[in-house]
C-alpha cells in the first residue's frame, strides 16, 4: 500500500501574523515557519499504520516555497519513506482550486492507495482542500474524522455530527482528513533524524506536473486588502438604577440584538 500524506508549512501560531498590504498575502517572514500541527497528526496516523502492517510506503507531499524542504525533512524523520515538494513561482498566492489541482496532479504522479491530510490548516482554515483533491482524483473521501482505522481494502472512522457521531467507510483508493482528536505526532529520535538526511526528496515544477496556472478556469481573485482597524475603548456604563435599560439601548444601537 502507498499512503500519501499532505504536509504543510505554516507561520507559527504563537508568533506574530501579518498581511502584506501590497500583495494581500500572509507575510510568512513575520514569524517562524513550522510544520502545521494537524499535519503532524496525519503523518502520525500513516506511520502508526505502517508499523502494524506489511509493505506500506509513506510518501510526504508539500506544495510551498523552498523553505518547505526543511519541514519535509522533519516529517521524514518521523517515519516517512520519501518526500515530494512542488515549488514554482507561479504558485505564489494560489487559491484552493489551483492548489487542489496541483496536489492531485502530484499525487497521481507519485501513485497512491490512500491520501491523508489534516482537516483544516492553521493559517488558511479553509477545510475544503481534502474534498477538492478527492474530486480531482475521482475517488471517495471521508473528511474531518475524529478517529481513523486503515485496512488493506478500506478506511473507516467517525466524525462529529449534529446531535451525534457519524460512522463512515470508504473503499480504497480514497482521501481522508483528520481532526485534532487524533493522537499527537511523535518526536523524531536521533536515528530518525539521521536517516531522514538520506531519504529521497524530489521536487516538481508546474511543467513537471502538466499544470498551467494561467489556464482559463475559475479562480478566486483578491480585489483588495486592508489592515484591521485598531481597537478603540469601549463604552463604560455606570449603574445608577438604569444600567439595564442603557445596556439594552446600546446593544440595539449596535444591532447586536
Amino acid at each position: 500500500m502507498k499512503i500519501v500524506v499532505l504536509v504543510k508549512e505554516v507561520p507559527d501560531s504563537y508568533g506574530e501574523r501579518k498581511l502584506n498590504l501590497t500583495t494581500g498575502l500572509a507575510d510568512r517572514e513575520a514569524s517562524e515557519k513550522v510544520l502545521d500541527e494537524i499535519t503532524g497528526r496525519a503523518v502520525e496516523a500513516a506511520v502508526s499504520y505502517a508499523e502494524s502492517a506489511d509493505e506500506v510506503e509513506i510518501a510526504l507531499l508539500s506544495m510551498g516555497p523552498e523553505s518547505a524542504e526543511s519541514t519535509l525533512r522533519k516529517t521524514l524523520a518521523m517515519g516517512g519513506d520519501s518526500a515530494h515538494h512542488v515549488v514554482d513561482e507561479a504558485l505564489l498566492g494560489a487559491d484552493l482550486t489551483l492548489t487542489a489541482q496541483v496536489l492531485a496532479a502530484a499525487v497521481q504522479k507519485i501513485g497512491f492507495d490512500l491520501v491523508i491530510a489534516g482537516d483544516a490548516s492553521s493559517d488558511g482554515a479553509g477545510g475544503l482542500l481534502p474534498a477538492m483533491v478527492a474530486e480531482q482524483l475521482g475517488v471517495a473521501h471521508a473528511t474531518s474524522l475524529d478517529s481513523l482505522q486503515i485496512s488493506a481494502e478500506a478506511v473507516t472512522g467517525e466524525r462529529a455530527g449534529y446531535g451525534g457521531t457519524v460512522s463512515v467507510q470508504a473503499q480504497l483508493p480514497a482521501v481522508v482528513s483528520v481532526t485534532e482528536r487524533l493522537p499527537d505526532p511523535r518526536f523524531p529520535g536521533f536515528k530518525g533524524i539521521m536517516q531522514a538526511k538520506k531519504k529521497p526528496l524530489e521536487t516538481y515544477s508546474l511543467a513537471d506536473l502538466g499544470v498551467d496556472a494561467s489556464a482559463d478556469v475559475p479562480r478566486s481573485i483578491m480585489l483588495s486588502v486592508s489592515q484591521t482597524p485598531a481597537r478603540t475603548a469601549g463604552e463604560k456604563i455606570t449603574d445608577e438604577g438604569d444600567a439595564g435599560k442603557r445596556l439594552a439601548e446600546y446593544l440595539i444601537e449596535k444591532k447586536v440584538v
